[in-house]
């Protein structure tokens, strides 16, 4: 399936046959301070910057509606935010992952994200649409 919303996402999660567990990472995007004079006209043009990981949850797509569902939740928290990385893990037949294999895997994509090893995760925008990186 090709993934180019959030709904998508969603949906897809919920017809896999073992259970999903959906993680999230929510990054704000900075100038780093040492950045050049070049680095901060492209900043400001909407180009560049880091990805600086602010929050993070993990679901299961039952307990999602919608995006918006995901962007109050983040909303509440107050940590100001332009993207949105999700992945999903599976369970064990009938058995979804614990908080504990989520925690550990939300920790990984936090330093992944860190160190701008992204691509085993999906971005989202802020109105949930599935951005390219490159």
């Amino acid at each position: 399936m090709n993934i180019s919303s959030f709904d998508d996402l969603l949906q897809s999660a919920r017809y896999q046959p073992l259970p999903q567990r959906l993680l999230f990472v929510f990054a704000g995007v900075e100038l780093p301070e040492d950045s050049t004079p070049e680095q901060r006209a492209g900043f400001e043009a909407g180009e560049g910057g880091a990805l600086v990981p602010r929050m993070c949850v993990d679901k299961s797509p039952q307990e999602l509606d919608s995006f918006a569902d995901l962007v109050k939740e983040a909303s509440l928290l107050g940590q100001p935010w332009g993207m949105v990385f999700a992945a999903a893990m599976s369970g064990a037949p009938g058995e979804p992952p614990t908080s504990e294999e989520a925690g550990k895997a939300l920790e990984h994509m936090v330093e992944a994200i860190k160190q701008g090893h992204i691509g085993a995760y999906i971005p989202f925008d802020v109105q949930g649409h599935a951005v390219n990186i490159g």
